[in-house]
């Protein structure tokens, strides 16, 4: 028997420029600090996390340019687009975070922003080293050459 999928649990937005731009060393999931009508508009599917990061301040980690769309029906109690949101993380989380993005290069990207089992806004967090031109063209070789080899199995096998 299939196992329906739980509308509560489903992505929103994804950032798929990320893992070409960058190389994803670690994930952690963290949550968000949302106000009731950027909730509702998540819960329509509108978000865009692809120009954002996570960044500390004050022993603190934001995400900073993410884009939640105004919900319709909001009227003057609606929030801002491109707000600073807070993440939530614990105290061990948050220095392991701090010890990776202290490292060279490395910098904290959202991956994926989604609704868990429960219904609870998560944002998949990426500890990534960002990829030179080299590392992209030779990211791209291997997509197309998968591309190729499933083709050719696919008309031979």
């Amino acid at each position: 028997m299939a196992k329906k999928s739980d509308p509560n649990s489903r992505t929103i937005a994804e950032n798929r420029k990320a893992r070409f731009n960058y190389q994803i060393e670690d994930t952690i999931e963290a949550g968000l600090v949302l106000t009731g009508t950027e909730v509702k508009s998540l819960r329509n599917g509108e978000a865009n996390i692809a120009e954002s990061y996570a960044s500390e301040e004050n022993g603190e980690y934001w995400l900073i340019n993410s884009y939640i769309p105004e919900y319709t029906q909001g009227n003057r109690f609606n929030h801002e687009p491109r707000r600073l949101r807070k993440l939530l993380l614990n105290k061990r989380e948050m220095a392991r975070l701090a010890k990776e993005i202290d490292r060279q290069g490395m910098t904290a990207i959202p991956l994926k922003l989604y609704f868990n089992e429960r219904g609870v806004a998560k944002l998949l967090l990426g500890i990534a080293k960002g990829k030179n031109v080299a590392d992209k063209r030779q990211t791209s070789k291997e997509r197309d050459w998968n591309r190729q080899k499933r083709r050719l199995m696919k008309e031979h096998g």
